[in-house]
């Protein structure tokens, strides 16, 4: 009887055994560590960018601008939800997953999205900021529709970029990771978002008048750190500008700087900008005209505000406005440009979710708990000797210093922006791939060689778009 029952129990732990065995050799795998410039993902995108050179050519000529803006701020605390007009019951903020979803409040300052265009002859592009935590994929997708059907726009031409404030509208995030960051999913979020978008650019073209053009840049490495290893890594301390005067005398200010947007806490739980909003408004209130500030390359970089809080994003903000007010009388501006832009569709890897260093879950489940992805976008804009390049994602400070001296080695400056209307996760030097922590642990969505590649995607077309 009891050998038996001992047979018995034998059996059912080598099933189990064999249970457990079967789900993790279905769940796990060694994270892909396959040559990235050897894989169909790699060709798939060389060859659409070879298409692209061979058919993309430079416009020269005078330059139109025009401004747009659309408030962005939703009202809370309605009596019911109308999406078209930004009312909601109750929508939660965006950034940080401690809030775990709970509704804004109210709001501290108003968001934002602001819009310019640019022609030159027959070629028109817009650049676009919002005061958003990032502009999320199926927000840019509808709003991209929309704007081709009516006004005949392509995607290369709109270059977006977000403020990446922690404290701006959620709801608009899908599935296990989405909803961390940005709460209870709520169709609602996403077409108000587009609809602001929507309404900025239109705006923007319909108010082009001949304009001039000029940039510059400043180092302001007091309000910058690298958040990841500290002084043992570099930082990118450089604020890039550009400005556009129209002949009416209206003016627009596109910045960017490569330090967090998360000055605010968690703990803030109303409406705000962070210090992006206290820039934009204070160069408007110096009479610096539309100011609209796109994140940098923000990856590993945080903010040195000197203090927490509003007052740490309000003493932050207000000094960046300072520094660039005290330039843009002697910035160089030219009514003659060269104008170019060059849009990429970007083939990804498989997923490389990782629950340690070298295992990660298989992509069928790590599609379970991230939107599937199989391709993002890469931008360069070149404005004259400026060059703007638009990355899917929370790109390196470290990694665009490489990028920024390459082409200043060939006489142009260059800004590099994050979150271009998808979002692909934390791209960081490859050094960092094995450490543990947020950034190269949780935040790498798509394996070892992504910064590479991209890296190397990056350079060809900042180098073709200047090469003509």
């Amino acid at each position: 009887m009891r050998k038996g029952i001992g047979r018995i129990i034998l059996r059912i732990v080598a099933a189990i055994f064999v249970l457990v065995a079967a789900l993790l050799v279905t769940c796990l795998d060694g994270v892909d560590y396959r040559p990235y410039f050897r894989q169909p993902y790699y060709a798939q995108t060389v060859t659409r960018l070879r298409l692209h050179e061979a058919t993309n050519t430079i416009t020269r000529g005078e330059l139109r601008a025009g401004f747009g803006r659309a408030l962005l701020t939703p009202t809370v605390n309605s009596p019911q939800d109308d999406p078209a007009q930004g009312r909601f019951r109750a929508l939660p903020l965006a950034g940080y997953g401690d809030r775990k979803g709970r509704p804004a409040t109210g709001t501290h300052d108003d968001l934002y999205v602001k819009a310019v265009a640019l022609r030159v002859g027959e070629r028109l592009g817009v650049m676009l900021g919002a005061d958003a935590l990032i502009i999320p994929r199926q927000v840019a997708d509808a709003a991209a529709q929309r704007l081709e059907q009516e006004l005949g726009l392509r995607r290369e031409q709109l270059y977006l970029s977000a403020t990446h404030t922690h404290c701006s509208l959620g709801g608009w995030g899908e599935g296990v990771a989405g909803e961390a960051f940005a709460g209870k999913f709520q169709p609602g979020a996403r077409s108000w978002f587009a609809d602001r978008i929507v309404a900025a650019v239109r705006e923007a073209i319909s108010d082009l008048k001949p304009a001039s053009f000029g940039h510059g840049s400043f180092a302001a490495p007091e309000f910058v750190r690298n958040r990841l290893i500290g002084e043992l890594g570099r930082v990118d301390p450089e604020f890039s500008f550009a400005v556009l005067k129209q002949s009416n005398g209206r003016q627009a200010v596109l910045g960017s700087y490569a330090a967090h947007a998360t000055v605010l806490s968690g703990s803030v739980m109303e409406f705000s900008a962070d210090y992006p909003g206290y820039w934009q408004r204070a160069v408007e209130e110096a009479g610096g005209g539309m100011a609209v500030f796109l994140a940098g390359e923000v990856g590993s970089h945080g903010p040195s505000p000197g203090e927490g809080g509003f007052k740490g994003a309000e003493r932050m903000g207000q000094a960046l406005a300072r520094m660039l007010s005290e330039r843009l009388p002697q910035t160089a501006m030219t009514n003659q440009i060269a104008f170019r832009t060059l849009g990429l569709d970007v083939s990804l890897p498989p997923l490389n979710v990782r629950i340690s260093d070298g295992i990660r879950l298989r992509p069928w489940l790590s599609g379970r708990l991230l939107p599937p992805a199989r391709k993002s976008f890469l931008q360069v804009f070149r404005l004259d000797d400026s060059v703007w390049i638009s990355t899917p994602c929370d790109f390196s400070g470290e990694l665009a210093l490489g990028i920024k001296d390459s082409l200043h080695a060939r006489g142009f400056s260059a800004s590099i922006t994050s979150f271009n209307g998808d979002y692909i996760g934390y791209v960081i030097l490859h050094r960092y791939y094995h450490m543990n922590g947020y950034e190269p642990r949780l935040m790498s969505f798509f394996g070892p060689y992504v910064p590479d590649y991209l890296d190397e995607l990056i350079r060809t077309m900042a180098l073709e778009i200047v090469s003509k």
